[in-house]
């Protein structure tokens, strides 16, 4: 699907590596296909001497020279990058942007000519190929540069398709998600400790069960209830668990952490 073609990167952070990574890892493209943009001289030389790709400082080069662009830059700055690319964008370059809060008509407004936009949230376990990505179009993307960034971002995880007006939802739940499962892991571990068990052994059993829990719930076809229920015994210890988690109110706090985030993350895309 990328035969042919480039990508320049605009932003050499975590993500942008991990973007990297995956595609050169699944074989999407050669690495001489691949520039990358980044204004920390260090991190720059890094990357072209980790991966083999191709490097430059000029943001403007990157555009002029890429079919794909991907904006892998912090929100913050956003604005001032646009501004700096929008003279050398033209209908023929397709733009992803990975940046919270972001819409893609904003990015559509300050780089006109009808530019065609793909907005991805991404999270950080693509680090390890477990990633989720939420994807949504801006309105001159077409079919073909919606597959090309599900192709792009299925090298590193998951990817689902949701509305623009969902993607704040998508950054409370999957985006800060990742820091919700830690807490849980951590909390769980803690747990074991107190009841015995060594530190190592606490922290890979809490964290081996809720990968195989997390697992269980794509693999198969039951409901996460459904799949409660088969280790929840009449008067079991699991029961017991459950009834503990319900008087603490777990469910209703994760339910508030993501309303939470979600709401930050409507709050920051404003403050742009």
């Amino acid at each position: 699907m990328l035969k042919g073609k480039k990508i320049g990167f605009i932003g050499g952070g975590k993500m942008g590596n991990v973007l990297i990574s995956g595609i050169l890892s699944h074989n999407l493209m050669p690495a001489d296909k691949i520039t990358v943009s980044d204004v920390a001289k260090d991190r720059l030389e890094d990357i072209k001497k980790t991966y083999g790709v191709r490097g430059t400082a000029d943001n403007k080069k990157i555009v002029k020279d890429a079919d794909i662009v991907i904006l892998a830059v912090k929100p913050q700055i956003m604005a001032a990058v646009l501004k700096e690319i929008a003279r050398a964008i033209n209908k023929s370059k397709l733009i992803i942007s990975i940046a919270a809060g972001i819409s893609t008509q904003y990015i559509e407004g300050l780089l006109k000519k009808e530019a065609r936009v793909i907005r991805v949230m991404p999270n950080t376990p693509a680090l390890i190929g477990e990633g989720a990505a939420a994807i949504t179009s801006g309105s001159h993307a077409t079919d073909e540069d919606f597959a090309i960034t599900r192709y792009i971002f299925e090298a590193v995880g998951i990817t689902v398709s949701v509305t623009e007006d969902l993607m704040d939802a998508v950054t409370g739940l999957s985006g800060s998600g990742p820091a919700y499962g830690f807490v849980i892991i951590d909390a769980l571990a803690d747990a074991g400790v107190n009841m015995g068990l060594s530190r190592d052994i606490a922290l890979k059993l809490a964290a081996q069960t809720l990968l195989g829990a997390a697992k269980l719930c794509l693999k198969g076809d039951k409901h996460p209830a459904e799949l409660r229920d088969m280790v929840t015994s009449p008067g079991g210890t699991t029961i017991a668990g459950l009834k503990a988690l319900e008087e603490g109110k777990l469910r209703a706090t994760l339910i508030a952490a993501v309303e939470a985030a979600t709401l930050r993350g409507k709050e920051l895309g404003r403050k742009k």
